[in-house]
């Protein structure tokens, strides 16, 4: 009898519930039990796992190694998909591992390259990935100058954090005065120029930015799996243009992720996105874990986490291309339940792990999309 396998997701986004659903409807038919742990006691991951538990809040890096190795063993945790503290879990493989638990994230040295913007532009031009123009800077004359140089060759500048995930910080600097426009309709990204540099100018330490031309559409999200002997066992393109989504195969796109995915020993699932500038493919961000919308894959008949869990356990996929590729699709909202109590309530069975009865639905909803045929 096969045994099941037992998964963990940390602190996660809430897209990954259908990375859940799709390991529990896996092609082997494999029994999956699902934890996920979070800070948020009303996201969606919990609801949607088997057991679940709130982390402790306020632990350094390496408190939280700890943490995360004592729940490995005491969960009988298989295979852990870290995203809080990726880069100090990862350093600590082989203690997980001694406890039984795969890591599924690439290894420290290719995480630290792409913690830092900077750091990861600099190391992809070095191996001839073409990257937009860009500047590091941590002051408002820094910034002025920058803004003032991308405007002198026509392009419109724009900043975001030089590390962080999510496109969170991402604005897109204007020249017109702060006005009601800026006040009618839903927020927007673009920003004027003399609010940033007073903001700037008065904050208590300096900012870390990265300044680079506004990059045109289509953007294309490339998926990647890739094993420890660094060579791609998938890669499918998700293009993005406005609302409307679809995919790719052409090589104008793959063969770059593959260079980086491959060069840098991205193991596992990582996610690497261009778009364009002067009219060709541009590195926008590199993911070195699963993206939120990697079940998007499954529109062409592809399986991505079971296949990297296959491969975290040694059960080595092969290459897999996809079947077919989807029809354009876009993506909308939808409900998901919530667990009815803050606290996620548990049963201890006896002599098993602790679980807890499948979710009931409730009222509130998560953050959760799916995606509809266009």
């Amino acid at each position: 009898m096969v045994s099941r396998v037992r998964v963990w997701l940390n602190r996660t986004y809430a897209e990954n519930v259908f990375f859940m659903d799709q390991l529990r409807r896996n092609p082997s038919d494999r029994a999956v039990e699902i934890h996920a742990t979070h800070g948020d006691p009303d996201s969606p991951v919990l609801a949607a796992a088997d057991t679940a538990e709130l982390e402790p809040e306020g632990l350094s890096p390496a408190a939280y190694v700890e943490f995360a190795l004592d729940l490995c063993a005491r969960r009988g945790i298989d295979v852990f998909v870290p995203r809080l503290h990726q880069a100090a879990i990862v350093a600590h493989r082989a203690e997980f591992e001694a406890v039984g638990t795969a890591l599924l994230a690439p290894p420290p040295e290719a995480v630290a390259v792409f913690q830092d913007k900077v750091i990861a532009y600099e190391a992809v031009q070095a191996i001839g990935v073409p990257v937009p123009p860009w500047w590091r800077v941590r002051s408002a004359d820094e910034l002025v100058a920058a803004v003032e140089e991308l405007e002198a060759a026509g392009h419109r500048a724009c900043f975001k954090p030089a590390s962080g995930a999510g496109g969170v910080g991402f604005r897109v600097i204007t020249r017109a005065p702060f006005s009601l426009l800026h006040l009618s309709g839903f927020p927007s990204p673009y920003v004027p120029l003399d609010l940033v540099l007073e903001a700037v100018r008065q904050a208590d330490e300096p900012v870390d930015w990265l300044v680079m031309p506004r990059l045109e559409q289509p953007e294309v999200s490339v998926d990647c799996l890739t094993g420890t002997d660094n060579q791609v066992r998938l890669i499918v393109g998700r293009t993005k243009n406005g609302r409307r989504r679809g995919f790719t195969l052409h090589e104008q796109w793959l063969e770059p992720a593959r260079r980086l995915a491959e060069g840098f020993g991205l193991h596992y699932l990582s996610n690497i996105q261009f778009r364009m500038f002067d009219e060709q493919p541009v590195l926008m961000d590199v993911n070195a874990r699963p993206a939120g919308g990697l079940h998007q894959l499954s529109l062409c008949g592809v399986n991505a986490p079971w296949a990297a869990v296959r491969l975290a356990l040694g059960d080595d996929p092969g290459e897999i291309v996809p079947p077919f590729l989807g029809q354009d699709y876009t993506v909308v909202s939808a409900p998901r339940p919530l667990r009815p109590v803050a606290v996620p309530q548990q049963r201890e069975a006896p002599e098993t792990l602790p679980a807890v009865p499948s979710p009931t639905p409730v009222d509130s909803v998560g953050s959760a999309a799916q995606v509809l045929p266009l």
